[in-house]
Order: structure tokens, then sequence, then C-alpha cells
């Protein structure tokens, strides 16, 4: 046993964790100025406490019970990353801070101390609960003895108290694909906590957060872009530019755009996640009004305003 009362506490207050954890997994953080990460296995309802245990109604008894020393897969973890908007679009790999239990590498994962092993509990024959009559009921409960494990470390591992894991920082790269979106789930296999017992490692989830950009807006796999045109573009018509992902494209204004006209351009969008392709880009017309006119301009305007004879405002009094 561990003779160092401090050992000691902070053994029994870990059991006490991993017994209701229910996995193995810890924390981390993204790149690029990400967030944190966050893991967890809680029950859901009743039916998820039940199967913890193996528990089920009818029949009483002191012991009862589902066995739970065998491998138990780990906790999943997740983790945010923060990406620029071109980040976002091209694809990138941006590295990813966690810190995860792993098997403990001096018992192998055991708890027990090189050399001596665990037990089987005898107070519930290795299920790791007993169940209790309650009102015509058989109600499950964490075995007192074991604590759920159904084995129990009479000489635990110097290294790890007992725990069978070890708390690691793992630094690794997470490759982002092109045409992440805000909120992009991308699941990492056995890269979460460790598994109980030689059980499977969880999954790691990493969450995109994708920052705004300054010219475009994404909606589904189309970027939309405001283009400013003058009167005279838009009355005439006009070959503006406009810019793209990967530069500038040129579009035609038809004569007579009306503010807000929305002109789409194909394959010039958000890179698809399938690999299928892009979005298109949709260019919405905004007129341009100057602020001030020159003597000249605004002769000119004068004049056209002279031959002009259309009433926008007729259908308002129709």
């Amino acid at each position: 046993m561990l003779s160092d009362p401090e050992k000691r506490r902070e053994y029994d207050a870990e059991q006490q964790m991993l017994r209701m954890g229910g996995g193995y997994g810890y924390a981390g953080t993204g790149g690029g100025g990400g967030g944190g990460a966050r893991g967890g296995q809680g029950f859901g309802d009743f039916g998820d406490i039940f199967s913890m245990f193996g528990g089920g109604g009818g029949g009483g008894g002191r012991r009862g019970g589902q066995a739970r020393s065998g491998p138990r897969r780990g906790q999943d973890l997740e983790v945010e990353v923060t990406l620029a908007f071109d980040q976002a679009m091209s694809g990138a790999e941006v590295p990813v801070t966690l810190e995860r239990h792993e098997a403990c590498g001096t018992c192998a994962g055991s708890g027990a101390k090189p050399g001596s092993t665990s037990r089987l509990c005898t107070t519930c024959d290795g299920r790791g609960s007993v169940t209790h009559d309650v009102g015509g009921f058989s109600i499950p409960e964490e075995c007192p003895s074991c604590g759920g494990q159904g084995t129990v470390v009479e000489d635990p591992c110097s290294d790890c108290y007992g725990r069978g894991t070890r708390t690691v920082e793992r630094r690794i790269r997470v490759r982002i694909p092109a045409g992440a979106k805000d909120g992009t789930r991308i699941k990492l296999k056995g890269k979460g906590g460790a598994g109980m017992r030689g059980g499977p490692a969880g999954d790691l989830h990493v969450i995109t957060r994708v920052m705004p950009s300054p010219l475009f807006k994404r909606k589904g796999d189309d970027l939309t872009i405001e283009v400013p045109v003058t009167f005279a573009e838009a009355a005439l018509g006009a070959k503006v530019e406009v810019p793209t992902l990967d530069g500038r494209v040129a579009i035609t204004v038809p004569a007579g755009s009306q503010d807000g006209r929305t002109l789409r351009v194909p394959g010039k969008g958000a890179p698809k996640l399938d690999g299928s392709g892009n979005g298109s880009l949709l260019a919405k017309i905004k007129l341009t009004i100057p602020s001030s006119l020159s003597d000249e301009q605004q002769e000119a305007l004068k004049a056209f305003s002279e031959l002009d004879t259309s009433d926008p405002r007729a259908r308002l009094f129709s």
C-alpha cells in the first residue's frame, strides 16, 4: 500500500474520479488561438445507468450485474481550432496541444505495481456492482469494495498510484480540409483518451471556428461579395473585375442593372468538402452615388434629367 498519506489521499481521490467519470480523456487546446477541449461520457438516462452495472428489473440479492473488469474504451475528446478565413478556404495543417490520459508504461495500464497483480473483488465477484431490492425493483449500486472496477489493487503502481493511466501532454498536427466551415467536425480515430485494461482509445473530435472575411460572406458553398458600380456603369452596362479566392475575375454588368442585382459566377465559390469542386461567387451590385460633383458633372446630370421623362414613383400612386 502507499505509505505516504498525501499520496494515499491523491490516489483515493483519483480512483473516485475514475469510478464516476466513465472514460479516460483530458483537455487540450487548438492552434491559431483555439479554445479548450472537452471530454466526458455521462449517463444519458436510466437505461445507461443500468447498462453500466448490468442491472435489470426483477430479482433480488446482494450480488448482481455484469462484469466491468474487462477492457473499456477510452473517452472521446473535443477540441476547437480557430482558423483565418483564407486558411479554411485553402486547407491548413494546424497544431493541437492535448493533455490526455495514456496507459501507464510502468504497469502497462493495470494499476498494480510490477511483479504484483490485482485480485478479483470478492464482494461483487468481479462484477463491479451489487444490487439491492427497493420496492420490488433490483437497483444496481457501485461495489463499495472495488469502486466498480471488479478487481482490487492491493499494491498500487508507484508511478501512476494505481490509476493505470498517466497524464501526458501531446502536440499533434491536424489537417483541416479545404472548404471547412464554422463548426465543421473532424474525427481523428484513436486520438482521444486511453482505454482501460487494454481497451481501445477514444476518438478526438476537432471543431473548426472560422474567422469572418472582410470581403466575402458564405452561404453554403457559395460566396457573396458586394461590387460597387457607378450610375453610368449600371445604366450603360460595363465589364468590371471582382476579387476571388485565387485572384480576380471579370464580370459583365448588364445595361440597366438595378441596385442589389446579383450576378452568379460558377466555380468561384468555396471548395466543397467532398472534393467535387467549388460553389459559385455571387456578385451583388451596390450602386454608388458620388458625394460631390464638379460643375461639368452637374451640368451633364441636369441635361440628362431634362431628357428623362420616366417617373420612378408612379407606381406608389397607382
